[in-house]
């Protein structure tokens, strides 16, 4: 890797990390090039990224970005997931890694706050950005809702009542 190389992986990962609502540094322990397209693939369907890169260039990427307090995580043979959405990446990879014993998960920042491995799989049980989009909207119609239905159940009995005075008087 040259120089101007180096430039553009600094350049691409200070991006990352002004963009991402979270980062999680995991260490590699031979996975096999199946099992890292596999988690790519599964990165990717979720919306967040993983990328191996050399931890020299990482950190200095970071300098500067929220995600400065990573520095010290980054020794070994490390990767890092990254996602818009807090909870995406981690949940990714640490369902990935309950499966797959050569992924260790070495921890993570949100913002400028630094996340150990429990905290990493603790941000992994959190409903994703989706889930909670979906339940606010559900909270919102429920009492409209609610409410169509309370005024239309009047109306329907007095519609009953007419039907049976018409039946009545029919007979």
């Amino acid at each position: 890797m040259d120089r101007s190389q180096k430039a553009d992986a600094v350049a691409e990962l200070n991006r990352t990390f002004n963009e991402v609502g979270v980062v999680v540094v995991t260490r590699n322990l031979g996975m096999t090039v199946k099992q890292s397209t596999d988690l790519r693939n599964k990165m990717r369907d979720a919306g967040a990224s993983y990328k191996v890169s050399k931890n020299k260039l990482a950190k200095i990427a970071a300098e500067g970005t929220d995600y400065s307090v990573i520095s010290d995580l980054l020794t070994g043979p490390t990767a890092l997931a990254s996602s818009a959405d807090p909870v995406a990446a981690a949940k990714v990879i640490a369902e990935f890694a309950k499966t797959n014993d050569k992924l260790e998960i070495v921890g993570g920042a949100m913002g400028a706050t630094l996340l150990d491995v429990e905290g990493v799989k603790a941000l992994a049980t959190m409903p994703s950005l989706d889930e909670l989009r979906a339940k606010i909207v559900g909270l919102i119609v429920a009492p409209a809702t609610k409410i169509a239905t309370i005024t239309q159940a009047p109306a329907a009995q007095i519609a009953r009542v007419l039907s049976a005075y018409a039946e009545k008087e029919a007979a």
